[in-house]
C-alpha cells in the first residue's frame, strides 16, 4: 500500500458513513454508573472539574468509621440523610437537610427512616447529570436540586405548604471519610441572614501519616428567605433560639413558614483556610449569578472539559464508558485554594498560590489520593490533553514540600499527610511531568533536590513522606519481611512488593538525573532501580520475598496476598517491573514469560478480570493471576508488546474494557470496586483510544505503546500553551467488535511498524491511522521492542 493510502481511505470511511452527532461529550456521561459500594469522593455529581464543592446526598455517611472503605451513596439505598458539601480522600462534613414538620436532629436509620430526619425517595424522581443533582424528597414532598461553582454550593429546595418548615445542618458528627470530630462551631447571624462554622476531624489516614494534625473545613450560608426561628442540638438535645454551639454531635436548624411551590434558594460557601475565607469564595463566585446560570455554567464547563478529547463510531456503550470514565478522571482531587490563592499549609499556616496581576492564583493548589498506581492512568491521560492541570498538580505538590523540610506527600488533605499506601509515587509524577514537558515555571534544582531525598532519604524522615522502610532498600537493595508497626498500631509487612515500586521510582529519578547532566547520580539511581533481581527466584520464575537473614521466605505461596505484597501476591507483582521489563524477560526466559502471561490472561477473562458479580468487594481479585480492581496489575495487558506479541495486547485490552467496564450501577468498574478517584476511569480512556505507556512517563523520552482503539476516530485537542500542535487523531479502518487487530500502521503517512512511537509525535499533532482485521498479523508491531532500562 503506498504511503499515505492508508489514511485516505480511513478519512474516506469516516466522512462518507459518520451519522450526525447530536449529544453532545457532557450528555453521554452517566452518573450513576458504578454508585453502588462505592467510596466517599466518588458521587458528587453537583460540582465543578476538580471543584473544591462537591455536592451530593448521602445515604450512608452519617457517624462513619472514616478510613477508604466505601460509603457515602450507595444506589441501592432508597432513603437520603442529607446533602454533604465536602467530598475528598479523608475529608468529610457540612451537611444539610430540608425538612418540615416535626423537628428531628438524629437521620434515623435505612432500615427504619422514621426513627429520623432522613427521607425516603422515588429513584423515578432521581436525576443527575455533571454539574446537577434532584431529587423529590417524598417524606418531605420537597424537590432538592444542587449545582456547584467551584468554591460555592448551591441548592434550591421548592417545598410544599408548611408552617414550620427548615434546613438542618449536621456538621458535628463524622461524614464519610472525615472519621473522628475533634471539634466544631455554628454561629448564625441574623443580621445577614447566614450561618457559619467549621468542622475539625482527625482522619484515620493521619493517625498513622501525621499524628494529631486535623483537617478543617469552613463554610457559610446565605439564605434567601429570612429565618424566623433558629436553634442548636447536641445529637437529640435541642437548645430551642439558640444562635451558636461548638463541640462534638452538634447542629443547628433555621426555620420559616412555606406556601405551597416555594422555592427557597442557599448557597454555601467552602474553605479550609477560615470562615472568613469561605465568605469571599462565595461573594466572588456567586457575582450576579443565580440557580440557573452556575447550573448551565457547570454543564459548559464540564463539556469544555470533556471535548478535549472527541471519539466518533464505537457503540453507544462505548461512548458511555468513555465520557463517564473521563468525568471521574477529571472529578476527584479537588482545589483545596481560595480565590485569592490563600491555601492551609501541613504547619497549620496560611500560604498563598502565586497570583497574577489580576489577584488570582496562577494555578491551584490540590488535594488528592495517593498517586499509587496513577501513572498508569491519570498522568498519561493529563498529559495528553490536560497538562495545565497536571502542572498544577506537580506544583501544588511541591508547594507542599516547601513546608516540610523538601519532603513530598503521597496524599494531602488541607494541608494533612494522607498517604495509604505508603510507597510515595510523587517524585516519579513529578518527573514524568518533566519528561513530558509540562513544568513551565519550575524551580529545577529544587525538583531534583526533593525528587532524590523521595527516593533515597530515610534519616529523620516523616511517617507522612512514607516509606518507612527506605532505609533498608538504601542499605540493601531490596526491602526483607519485617513487620513495621505504624503510629496508629497498624501492623505492615510488604518488603517484596515495595523493593518492586521504589527500583521503578529509582529508574524514574534516574531519567531526571540523566536530563540534568548528573551522570554520577543517575548510574547510582540505576543500580537501585536493579534491585527487582536480588528477589528474583531463579528455581520457580517468581518474584520471592527475602528474610533479614538474606535467604528467601520459606512456605512460598505465589498466589497468597497481603504478606510481603500489598494489596496484592507474588503473580501479580511478578510482572511489576515496568521500568526494565526487558530485564524482566531475560530472567524468566521468553518463551516462559509469554507462556505465564498468556495463562495468566486466559485465567483472568474466565474469572472476569478480577470482579465478582453481586459479590461486591473492594478487594475482589487480590489472590487471582489478575485484578484490574487494584493498580499493581494495570499494566500487564500491556506487556505482550514487549515480548513480541503484540496481537495479545490487542486482544486483552479490548477485551477489558467490553468485560470488566460496565454501564450500571452494579456494574461500572467491576463489581462494587475502588475506582481511586478516577484511576479505573482514566485507564478505560487510555484503552480505548488505544494508546498506553508501560513506563508511565518515566522515560527522558517517552513513548506511547498502542493498543487496539475502540473507536472509528479520536481526536485530542492539544494545549497550545504546551504543546506545538492544534490536534492528534487516531483513525481506524475496518474496525469492528470482531475486528480488533491491528494489521497495519502509519503515523503521519509514513509507515509505522512498530507498536510504539514517541509521546513527542503526539505532541507535534498528526495522525495515526490504524487498519483492523478479524485476524491477527503476527508479523506487526515485533519489529522493536519498546524501550526498556536494559535496552533502551
Amino acid at each position: 500500500m503506498k504511503k499515505g493510502t492508508l489514511l485516505f481511505l480511513c478519512l474516506w470511511v469516516l466522512l462518507s458513513c459518520a451519522p450526525t452527532v447530536t449529544k453532545l461529550p457532557v450528555d453521554w456521561v452517566d452518573t450513576q454508573l458504578g454508585a453502588t459500594h462505592c467510596r466517599w469522593f466518588f458521587y458528587t455529581p453537583a460540582a465543578l472539574p476538580f471543584g473544591m464543592a462537591k455536592l451530593a446526598p448521602t445515604t450512608d455517611a452519617y457517624g462513619s468509621q472514616g478510613s477508604w472503605l466505601p460509603n457515602g451513596y450507595d444506589h441501592r439505598h432508597t432513603s437520603i440523610e442529607g446533602f454533604a458539601h465536602f467530598h475528598e480522600f479523608q475529608i468529610g462534613g457540612i451537611v444539610t437537610m430540608p425538612t418540615v414538620g416535626q423537628l428531628k436532629t438524629v437521620p434515623g436509620t435505612l432500615d427504619n427512616p422514621d426513627t429520623g430526619y432522613r427521607s425516603r425517595f422515588e429513584k423515578e424522581s432521581e436525576f443527575a447529570t455533571p454539574g446537577y443533582y434532584k431529587v423529590i424528597l417524598s417524606d418531605y414532598g420537597i424537590k432538592a436540586e444542587l449545582t456547584a461553582t467551584e468554591r460555592v454550593g448551591y441548592h434550591r429546595y421548592t417545598y410544599s405548604q408548611a408552617d414550620t418548615a427548615r434546613i438542618l445542618f449536621d456538621v458535628g458528627h463524622p461524614q464519610g471519610e472525615s472519621a473522628k470530630v475533634v471539634d466544631t462551631q455554628i454561629h448564625y447571624d441574623s443580621s445577614l441572614n447566614s450561618v457559619s462554622g467549621f468542622v475539625e476531624c482527625y482522619p484515620v489516614y493521619a493517625t498513622f501519616c501525621d499524628k494529631g494534625n486535623t483537617v478543617k473545613c469552613y463554610f457559610y450560608a446565605r439564605l434567601s428567605k429570612p429565618i424566623v426561628r433558629s436553634g442548636t442540638y447536641r445529637d437529640s438535645l435541642v437548645y430551642a433560639g439558640e444562635t451558636d454551639i461548638a463541640g462534638t454531635g452538634t447542629g443547628m436548624y433555621v426555620e420559616f413558614a412555606t406556601e405551597t411551590d416555594e422555592v427557597i434558594e442557599m448557597q454555601v460557601g467552602l474553605s479550609y483556610t477560615s470562615v472568613a475565607g469561605a465568605k469571599r469564595n462565595l461573594e466572588v463566585e456567586t457575582i450576579d449569578k443565580n440557580f440557573d446560570q452556575v447550573c448551565a455554567e457547570a454543564r459548559d464547563r464540564w463539556n469544555e472539559m470533556l471535548s478535549r478529547i472527541e471519539v466518533e463510531g464505537g457503540t453507544d456503550e462505548d461512548k458511555t464508558k468513555f465520557y463517564t470514565g473521563l468525568y471521574h478522571a477529571l472529578l476527584g482531587r479537588g482545589i483545596a485554594n481560595d480565590v485569592d490563592g490563600a491555601y492551609i499549609t501541613n504547619d497549620k499556616r496560611i500560604a498563598k498560590v502565586v497570583c497574577g496581576t489580576d489577584g488570582k492564583p496562577l494555578y491551584n493548589h490540590h488535594n488528592t489520593d495517593g498517586i499509587w498506581g496513577g501513572f498508569w492512568n491519570l498522568t498519561q491521560l493529563w498529559t495528553l490533553a490536560y497538562p495545565d492541570i497536571f502542572e498544577n498538580y506537580v506544583q501544588s505538590t511541591l508547594d507542599f514540600s516547601r513546608h516540610t523540610s523538601g519532603w513530598l506527600h503521597d496524599g494531602e488533605a488541607a494541608g494533612v499527610y494522607t498517604n495509604g499506601v505508603q510507597t510515595n509515587f510523587q517524585g516519579l509524577t513529578a518527573v514524568a511531568a518533566y519528561n513530558a514537558g509540562v513544568l513551565k515555571n519550575i524551580d529545577v534544582d529544587y525538583l531534583w533536590k526533593v525528587v532524590y531525598q523521595n527516593e533515597l532519604g530515610y534519616e529523620n524522615r516523616p511517617d507522612g513522606a512514607g516509606r518507612y522502610d527506605n532505609g533498608e532498600f538504601v542499605k540493601r537493595g531490596y526491602v526483607p519481611l519485617h513487620n513495621y508497626t505504624l503510629p496508629n498500631g497498624w501492623i505492615t509487612n510488604f518488603g517484596a512488593s515495595h523493593t518492586l515500586e521504589y527500583c521503578f521510582a529509582a529508574y524514574a529519578a534516574s531519567q531526571l538525573a540523566e536530563s540534568l547532566g548528573k551522570t554520577e547520580e543517575a548510574q547510582h539511581l540505576k543500580e537501585y532501580a536493579e534491585g527487582y533481581r536480588l528477589l528474583f527466584d531463579e528455581s520457580i520464575g517468581y518474584i520471592r520475598p527475602k528474610e533479614e537473614n538474606g535467604e528467601f521466605m520459606k512456605d512460598f505461596d505465589p498466589m497468597k496476598a497481603w504478606l510481603g505484597f500489598q494489596e496484592g501476591n507474588a503473580a501479580q507483582y511478578t510482572w511489576y517491573v515496568p521500568h526494565d521489563v526487558a530485564g524482566l524477560i531475560s530472567l524468566i526466559g521468553k518463551k516462559e514469560f509469554n507462556r505465564r502471561l498468556e495463562k495468566t490472561f486466559q485465567v483472568a477473562s474466565e474469572t472476569l478480570y478480577g470482579g465478582k458479580p453481586n459479590e461486591f468487594d473492594s478487594f475482589s481479585g487480590v489472590e487471582q493471576f489478575y485484578n484490574h480492581g487494584n493498580q499493581p496489575c494495570l499494566h500487564n495487558a500491556w506487556l505482550f508488546n514487549y515480548s513480541g506479541k503484540p496481537w495479545l495486547t490487542q486482544f486483552y485490552t479490548r477485551d477489558i474494557c467490553n468485560v470488566f467496564y460496565g454501564i450500571t450501577p452494579t456494574h461500572g468498574y467491576g463489581y462494587g470496586q475502588d475506582e481511586d478517584q478516577g484511576q479505573l476511569g482514566a485507564w478505560y480512556v487510555l484503552a480505548s483510544m488505544g494508546l498506553f505507556d508501560v513506563q508511565g512517563g518515566t522515560n527522558k523520552e517517552p513513548t506511547m505503546q498502542i493498543g487496539s482503539p475502540l473507536f472509528d476516530k479520536v481526536t485530542i485537542h492539544l494545549n497550545k500553551k504546551y504543546y506545538q500542535g492544534d490536534t492528534f487523531t487516531i483513525v481506524t479502518c475496518n474496525n469492528t467488535d470482531t475486528a480488533y487487530y491491528v494489521q497495519s500502521a502509519e503515523l503521519n503517512g509514513q509507515k509505522l511498524n512498530k507498536c510504539f512511537f514517541s509521546l513527542k509525535e503526539i505532541q507535534k499533532g498528526g495522525i495515526l491511522s490504524l487498519e483492523m482485521g478479524k485476524e491477527p498479523n503476527k508479523k506487526w508491531g515485533i519489529e522493536q521492542c519498546p524501550p526498556s532500562m536494559s535496552f533502551p
